[in-house]
């Protein structure tokens, strides 16, 4: 990836001041599971460049997934410089030092076949099958993703990770009642339980079967870890300093303000030690660093690129991610929430949330949702009842307010790591 970074500067300088070359390599494998089947298997490996310039204040871009055509890619990007207007906030990133990230690589990915992929599916499916349930649908995947950095201004560096993943749905019935769960896991390592996935999903869809209607009403909630998930992005987007920005951030001019129970630190942790989104540099070259945003209940602060971090007259917190095929923007990489203390489950009462459905339908900038309630159970001192058909609804930035977790191990869900969340007030409609 030297070789072709190196042409590449070498080419965009001709006609820019400033320049970045920023390459991905990807080997991929996916599996899908249909039925008791496994339906559909592809591997596949991509190499994609992207190329910004910079001159007289304007940024231009282009990329390419073919490494011969770069000549015309680095055209492209100095053509594009007259379609935008001149800002003095466009820039790359200067040479630094990148923390030591451990455990995001897996060296054996380069020795699996094919067929160890399919034996993880295949553990899916039998343990699926072995609880008694149907499998609906489900997958594996697994990738190597190598990152090369180079621009104009000295940075030139490199990286490598792996990610593997798993999922499952299934279907339990009883008596001509049916119901559905699911779950799913990842890992920077090979080290999948595919029985654990699959015999948590059964669990689930046998537990719901029989559900009760619930009464309209406020109650106490726990999400666990996919429903907190699924709601805790509109409230880690607003940290964003993009959206902040651009008046998309309910968190605007909050800094000092308390946003959270006191009980509770959030963090961004782009060198944590196995973390899936970890690194020693993010899409800019910047250096991966942990970004204190919340102190013991008190914003703290906001995730930067260089962009956002020069018209704060700030510095970037290594939050400029991107692929290839785009310039970087602003977002996550561990969103970390570490609580003081945390409930043991059977002092808790209301109702219990698995997953949700419709997350993505919260208002990005007032936090307002109303969701469907997966696998919903009522708690009663630690005693599971299943719930027929729920809705939840209220404010995530209101529910933070008062937030705490409950005492269980701590699991990564896309950014997030995380505990369930034991939350009041929730609007439970039945």
């Amino acid at each position: 990836m030297f070789e072709i970074g190196e042409k590449t500067l070498r080419l965009a300088l001709r006609d820019a001041e400033m320049a970045e070359v920023y390459i991905e390599r990807e080997d991929a494998v996916e599996l899908q599971v249909q039925r008791e089947r496994i339906d559909f298997a592809k591997t596949e490996t991509i190499t994609g460049i992207g190329v910004r310039v910079i001159r007289d204040g304007r940024m231009g871009f282009a990329y390419t997934s073919d490494p011969s055509g770069v000549d015309e890619t680095v055209r492209r990007a100095i053509d594009n410089l007259g379609i935008g207007d001149p800002d003095e906030n466009f820039g790359i990133s200067e040479p630094s030092d990148y923390p030591s990230v451990k455990g995001v690589f897996d060296g054996s990915f380069r020795d699996l076949q094919v067929d160890d992929y399919v034996d993880v599916a295949r553990r899916l499916v039998d343990r699926v099958l072995e609880d008694g349930c149907a499998p609906t649908s489900g997958g594996f995947s697994a990738s190597l993703l190598e990152t090369f950095i180079m621009n104009s201004e000295g940075v030139e560096a490199s990286s490598r990770s792996t990610g593997f993943s798993a999922h499952i749905s299934v279907n339990a019935e009883k008596g001509g009642v049916k119901t559905t769960a699911y779950e799913s896991d990842s890992s920077c390592k090979f080290d999948l339980d595919p029985e654990w996935i699959a015999g948590r999903a059964c669990r689930i869809a046998w537990n719901s079967l029989g559900g009760e209607a619930i009464e309209t009403g406020d109650m106490q909630a726990v999400l666990d870890y996919h429903a907190a998930a699924g709601l805790l992005g509109t409230f880690a987007e607003s940290f964003s300093a993009e959206n902040v920005q651009r008046g998309r951030s309910i968190l605007a001019d909050k800094l000092g303000s308390r946003i959270t129970s006191s009980g509770l630190t959030v963090y961004d942790d782009g060198t944590l030690q196995g973390g899936l989104r970890s690194g020693p540099f993010d899409g800019e070259g910047t250096a991966s660093q942990r970004t204190v945003l919340v102190d013991e209940g008190v914003l703290a602060g906001y995730i930067h690129n260089i962009y956002t971090a020069s018209r704060a007259s700030a510095e970037s917190t290594g939050n400029g991610l991107r692929d290839y095929s785009d310039i970087p923007g602003v977002s996550l990489t561990n969103f970390i929430l570490d609580f003081d203390d945390a409930e043991p489950l059977e002092d808790c009462g209301g109702i219990f949330v698995t997953d949700v459905l419709g997350a993505h339908t919260a208002n990005p900038i007032s936090g307002d949702f109303s969701v469907e309630a997966n696998n919903a159970f009522l708690l009663d001192g630690g005693e599971y009842r299943p719930v027929k058909k729920a809705m939840i609804s209220g404010n995530i930035f209101s529910l933070m307010e008062g937030v705490s977790c409950i005492e269980m191990e701590e699991r990564q869900i896309g950014p997030f790591i995380l505990k369930p969340l034991l939350v009041e007030g929730v609007r439970v409609t039945g």
